[in-house]
């Protein structure tokens, strides 16, 4: 639902509910002052509120004010225009980076539908004309939510739910897990945080299986089941830096060291965390990380823009020599 014009008592109306949603208690000079109006209008917006079955108290005295009855039932969802506008661009965005389409085109629909005529027009040209920087991103398949799809829910968003919920409580969790070669396994895990990263869903924690800290690919996830046994997260974890270096050694065909002849802080702004580990050295940073193909970390050492020395492996250095002469001969055309 979109309000009406700033200055329409009904808008007024609709704000004094949204500010007693969001405070246990307000005074009624603070809520004078949010709604630019005088006290005694506050008491008629209270009655108004009363009159269309919304229970506000008034209560009396130096710490009274208005809050609404304990147990009431809030009406649904109201947005403004703005508030409304902002919702889209966020879902338009969430799409980009590869949250789940189905449901982001379904919250999409939903939001137009109740969008006035005017508003819905200007929205349906925003999602005509905007155009995005940042290359469009597929959302992860995740036909293994099993129990997002027993409960109807958007496949893969049950279970980061699910983990979010046991983070939080602090509750260990029973995973089935599929592995990256597709094996199955069962595994208790204390998590510490869910990450998005690439399109992706990932879960970090203490993994009872290997007693390590771990990170798991949430559309990898069968089932997660949490258990009534809890845990405290180390001081110090940061689930962010944590899936960086995980995506970071990942076990590729080839481990690849090498001396870039830079500062840290530059490496740190060419080098994504979740691409190489980085370590301020003498003479310059090491970049240590990991390549299926070696022409392809020839062509991103290339692209870097700094000297550098290849520790390992040597073969690389054969492809850094055909990248030269390829560059040399495109040159020559």
């Amino acid at each position: 639902m979109s309000y009406p014009s700033p200055s329409h008592p009904t808008t007024r109306v609709l704000a004094m509910l949204e500010l007693l949603q969001a405070n246990h208690r307000i005074g009624g000079a603070e809520l004078a002052r949010r709604l630019g109006v005088d006290e005694r209008t506050v008491r008629r917006y209270a009655a108004r509120l009363g009159d269309l079955g919304v229970p506000v108290v008034a209560e009396r005295g130096r710490h009274g004010g208005y809050r609404l009855m304990p147990g009431y039932k809030l009406p649904p969802l109201m947005l403004t225009d703005d508030e409304a506008a902002a919702v889209v661009l966020g879902l338009l965005a969430g799409r980009r980076v590869g949250l789940p389409g189905q449901a982001t085109e379904s919250a999409l629909a939903k939001v137009q539908r109740v969008l006035p005529a005017a508003l819905r027009d200007r929205v349906q040209a925003l999602r005509e004309t905007l155009g995005f920087t940042l290359p469009a991103r597929d959302p992860a398949p995740d036909t293994a939510d099993t129990a997002a799809s027993a409960a109807g829910g958007v496949p893969g968003i049950g279970t980061v739910l699910t983990l979010a919920a046991a983070t939080r409580e602090r509750r260990r969790v029973r995973l089935r897990y599929r592995s990256r070669q597709g094996e199955p396994t069962e595994r208790d895990l204390d998590p510490y945080g869910l990450v998005f990263h690439s399109g992706r869903w990932y879960v970090t924690g203490h993994d009872h299986r290997s007693g390590e800290t771990r990170t798991f690919r949430v559309d990898r996830v069968a089932s997660a089941e949490p258990g009534t046994a809890r845990y405290e997260i180390p001081a110090g974890v940061d689930p962010v830096r944590q899936v960086a270096r995980s995506l970071a050694s990942v076990p590729w065909a080839h481990e690849v060291e090498v001396l870039l002849e830079t500062t840290l802080a530059e490496a740190r702004r060419r080098i994504p965390a979740t691409a190489a580990t980085l370590t301020e050295q003498d003479g310059g940073v090491l970049m240590e990380t990991r390549a299926e193909r070696l022409d392809g970390m020839a062509q991103m050492l290339a692209g870097l823009g700094f000297p550098f020395a290849i520790r390992r492996p040597g073969e690389l250095r054969d492809h850094v020599r055909d990248l030269a002469r390829t560059l040399h001969e495109q040159a020559g055309r």
